[in-house]
């Protein structure tokens, strides 16, 4: 049945308000646990970029859920998140499949059906009929959301059935699974809903940026159906809430949770660093979204005008790299600018504790793709650094203007470069909006809260 959203928001909101006890962890939610547990299904894990997953994962198990995790494709990076570890959650890690970009689609499955086999020969001997109504489906999808450009099949969801059927056949082998829930609203919400089908647990999803922007990564009506056939579904932005709600159909309870933080891990530990110029930090994967090109002329503005600064901006590499690099060139900038690698987040505490400004100059790019809520500004808000940034998708709910951080528009460097200069030039408007932040990131975004919340949606939905 539906769930109640009236009763669930009540649930939420006794979970915002929760008391802290003396250890400064959430009070319990007077809620029985369920005795089922949630599958996880995750596209990559465990991702440098993605800790707020894991982070999740973690807080969820620690205020007493019992999850494990369906991963399509072990991750395998220099560095892991030290949460990492720490998660108890069995992890079943789907066979590597190979691309099916330029592949002869006879020759792929050659290639791939083998490992999926035997998982598949067992959910048709368990559920016949639905295997079969599912299979029929996931052919539909193929031929339904057909390339645009080419007007061939979407051979992926072929794929993406194949794998639903391994992760139906751990789950009906687990046999304790009562819930399923996807991270993105893609590929893995598309193996999590086919899964949903096969094996009739429910599912959910959450989603987050571009998997909500990009019609390619939904084709045609392919996520309203998904939003259709959820149990429920969260995001971490008021924004990507009301953009959701214009497909939501038939009334499915969709709800803006925040990513929370670990408020006394991102805590303010102010590095003396004396003789240093003052260090302007920029922290993303080196994607067009992050607009790093503009904080670069941006920097360069500054240069010209005899500012004195550092700035550091580190973060996975990605096609903007070289972009980025090749602009430092030829402005002249290399000694002021330097470009770091990703680092964990006990590393990037670090950098957060020497530098004086925190900016992110994103942008919404020409397909449409652009950030929620940068998990980074809202951690240098914690740590006490003034943040600079543009008035985009959900980064307003967490920025107001001139209170605690700065927004400029997006894709204009002028102003970037003004309002860096003011917060350089400032010392003591940089200590109070760095106040500031660190104060409503207390009120909002406590991740022990944020998780209570989350963990109310579960238990409303897995009781209903």
């Amino acid at each position: 049945s539906m769930i109640n959203e009236l009763q669930l928001n009540q649930r939420i909101n006794a979970a915002k308000n929760l008391q802290k006890n003396a250890s400064g962890k959430s009070q319990a939610a007077g809620n029985q646990l369920p005795e089922g547990q949630i599958a996880y299904i995750l596209k990559g894990y465990p991702r440098l970029s993605e800790v707020f997953i894991t982070n999740e994962i973690h807080l969820l198990e620690r205020q007493g859920m019992k999850l494990q995790l369906f991963v399509i494709k072990k991750e395998n990076e220099p560095k892991t998140h030290p949460v990492v570890a720490k998660i108890k959650a069995p992890m079943h890690i789907l066979p590597k499949m190979t691309s099916l970009t330029n592949t002869p689609f006879g020759r792929w499955c050659r290639e791939n059906m083998p490992a999926y086999i035997a998982a598949h020969r067992k959910v048709v001997v368990r559920r016949p009929l639905r295997y079969l109504k599912t299979l029929t489906k996931a052919v539909w999808m193929c031929f339904r959301y057909r390339s645009e450009t080419t007007g061939k099949p979407k051979k992926v969801f072929f794929k993406e059935f194949l794998q639903a059927g391994f992760v139906a056949n751990g789950l009906l082998e687990a046999g304790n699974v009562t819930h399923l829930h996807a991270h993105f609203c893609h590929g893995s919400t598309t193996v999590a809903m086919l899964a949903s089908k096969l094996t009739d647990i429910p599912y959910s999803f959450t989603a987050h940026a571009k998997d909500i922007y990009l019609p390619a990564l939904n084709p045609g009506d392919l996520l309203q159906k998904k939003i259709d056939g959820a149990k429920f579904v969260v995001t971490c932005t008021g924004a990507n809430r009301i953009h959701l709600q214009k497909l939501n159909r038939f009334g499915t309870p969709i709800f803006a949770i925040r990513h929370g933080l670990d408020i006394g891990h991102f805590a303010p530990i102010r590095s003396n660093e004396n003789g240093q110029k003052p260090l302007i930090l920029a922290v993303g994967r080196f994607v067009k979204k992050k607009g790093f090109e503009h904080l670069v002329s941006a920097c360069k503005t500054l240069k010209d005008r005899g500012v004195v600064f550092r700035c550091h901006i580190v973060g996975e590499a990605d096609a903007e790299k070289p972009v980025i690099a090749n602009m430092l060139k030829s402005f002249e900038l290399e000694e002021d600018v330097l470009l770091k690698d990703a680092v964990t987040q006990a590393e990037l505490r670090d950098l957060y504790q020497r530098a004086d400004i925190f900016a992110l100059p994103c942008q919404e790019v020409e397909n449409g793709d652009r950030d929620g809520i940068p998990n980074v500004l809202a951690e240098a808000m914690a740590m006490e650094m003034p943040v600079v940034s543009t008035p985009i998708s959900g980064i307003p709910e967490l920025v107001t203007n001139g209170e605690d951080g700065l927004l400029v528009p997006q894709r204009d460097p002028v102003a970037l470069a003004d309002a860096l200069e003011n917060l350089l030039r400032d010392g003591k408007l940089r200590q109070e909006i760095g106040n500031a932040g660190r104060r409503k990131i207390l009120r909002m975004f406590d991740s022990d809260v944020t998780t209570e919340m989350l963990k109310e949606v579960f238990l409303a939905s897995m009781s209903s």
